[in-house]
């Protein structure tokens, strides 16, 4: 277990095969477990929200993470700007999520199919029937949730700006 300077408990950055075991163990043990993903490039107020939003709604908020190879394939290959360890160890850090875990698979259907949480969210960037993992989370009596992002942020315009910024 990681804790900060004031010995707050800190999330851990896990293998899938330790997630596995230790979400079985958390919903053993009654406890609603959130899902969410997502590449997390450049961490903003916007992501930080959405992160302590779906905290709100569970016990344990899992968050899984592009690998640097699937950031490039679905954002271009200047994309990410921080490698996938880093971006993993910072969100690790928030106190709203227990914890990370990478994968390199085009989407996160395989990863959420395993670990079935009750609750699966997305940003409402992502349509209804868009949600890849919603048939899995739904079939197995959890719910899919769609939360407002925080207008204003966004790691593309962020990146557009500082390069309009730095030309």
């Amino acid at each position: 277990m990681r804790q900060d300077r004031r010995g707050q408990v800190l999330g851990q950055v896990v293998t899938r095969d330790n997630l596995v075991r230790l979400v079985q163990q958390r919903k053993h043990d009654g406890e609603r477990v959130v899902f969410t993903n997502g590449c997390f490039d450049l961490l903003h107020p916007g992501h930080v929200r959405l992160l302590e939003e779906c905290r709100s709604l569970g016990d344990a908020l899992i968050v899984a993470i592009n690998t640097d190879a699937s950031v490039r394939r679905n954002k271009g290959p200047k994309r990410p700007l921080i490698p996938e360890q880093e971006r993993a160890e910072v969100l690790a850090a928030l106190a709203a999520v227990d914890y990370v875990t990478v994968f390199d698979e085009p989407t996160p259907r395989e990863i959420v199919s395993v670990l079935l949480p009750h609750i699966l969210v997305k940003g409402n960037d992502w349509g209804p029937t868009d949600i890849v993992g919603r048939e899995e989370v739904e079939a197995a009596g959890g719910e899919v949730i769609s939360i407002a992002l925080e207008p204003g942020y966004s790691t593309t315009r962020l990146v557009e700006r500082i390069v309009q910024l730095h030309v």
